[in-house]
């Protein structure tokens, strides 16, 4: 089983990117979502046995969540409730379908989650990220869970996801990202992410100083800990590298945008996924596998995400839509 760890939200969509012809505001429309959620939908789509590990709120969008996961064949044994509201995000779709997103955050259910008892045995791995690792009080549970399971031999995966606007200290969340790569098997990231937590001038990835920066952040963090870092690059496709000095690239596949909601919690799944059917959830597995391979599992996961993005919202695709 794959567990995954982190927060439950709604995100508010506007039904359309622009104002009405009248001059209204367009209709903000709930999505059930947050980048753990997502990702533990699509394992469950893809036919990966999966839980979910989190605090879910008791009121009307947290049932909807424990209905999404549920019909998405996830394990709920693991969530913990609260009478608090649930975490509301408002996504503001650009033109190209990227989405930026702003947080009512305060006091939600989520944020309260405490440290769960150990794990069952049959787990075999662990995915965490985006805001849960943020927000305290519950970060902390979230940071102690990922050490503990990493002390006994579960992999480990990690997706920052990184919200500028949640991190009131950048530099001190970069240092605690740092003290986690020990503790990690696999760490994803999107080229922005990349190019934030390596404190580059502007996260835009514009070349000269900043990519040189980045380039030599990724080297320390490979040596850090993890057996694989995965990059993400939007349309551009996505880029492994390991330790021993294996990278691959494959291209993305060209689809038409709706919106890029949960493209890179797909992204995670199908790794897990294809991962796991390469019988490779661990450090030395990983480490033994060869560029055929890892073709194989992102090209996998750039057809996973292309399907994410040619629909409205956070809707990771099904297994049989993946089949060759």
């Amino acid at each position: 089983m794959i567990v995954v760890a982190g927060e439950a939200l709604i995100d508010l969509v506007p039904s359309s990117p622009e104002p009405l012809r009248d001059g209204r505001l367009p209709a903000l429309l709930p999505r059930r979502g947050g980048g753990p959620y997502n990702t533990a939908v699509a394992l469950g789509r893809l036919g990966s046995p999966t839980a979910f590990c989190s605090r879910i709120s008791t009121d009307a969008f947290g049932e909807a969540l424990l209905h999404g996961l549920r019909t998405g064949g996830v394990d709920t044994s693991l969530v913990q409730r609260g009478p608090e509201p649930t975490t509301l995000a408002l996504a503001d779709v650009g033109p190209d379908g990227s989405a930026g997103y702003g947080f009512y955050a305060d006091g939600t259910a989520d944020r309260l989650f405490t440290l769960p008892p150990a794990l069952p045995a049959g787990v075999r791995a662990l995915s965490l990220g985006t805001c849960s690792l943020v927000l305290e009080p519950g970060a902390s549970a979230y940071e102690a869970l990922l050490r503990r399971e990493a002390g006994r031999g579960v992999c480990t995966a990690l997706d920052p996801n990184i919200r500028p606007g949640l991190i009131p200290d950048p530099d001190a969340y970069r240092a605690r990202f740092r003290s986690w790569l020990p503790h990690l098997t696999l760490l994803k990231l999107s080229a922005e992410d990349a190019y934030w937590l390596a404190g580059a001038p502007d996260g835009s990835g514009a070349g000269g100083g900043a990519d040189r920066d980045v380039a030599a952040a990724l080297r320390q963090w490979l040596g850090a800990g993890p057996a694989a870092i995965v990059i993400t690059r939007g349309g551009d496709g996505l880029t492994v590298r390991t330790p021993g000095g294996c990278e691959v690239t494959v291209p993305g596949r060209r689809v038409e945008v709706v919106d890029t909601i949960g493209a890179g919690d797909t992204v995670n799944a199908a790794l897990l996924h294809r991962l796991d059917a390469h019988d490779a959830l661990s450090p030395a597995a990983i480490a033994a596998l060869g560029t055929d391979d890892w073709r194989d599992i992102l090209g996998f996961a750039a057809r996973a995400a292309a399907v994410t993005c040619s629909r409205a919202g956070a809707e990771p695709p099904y297994a049989t839509e993946l089949a060759p």
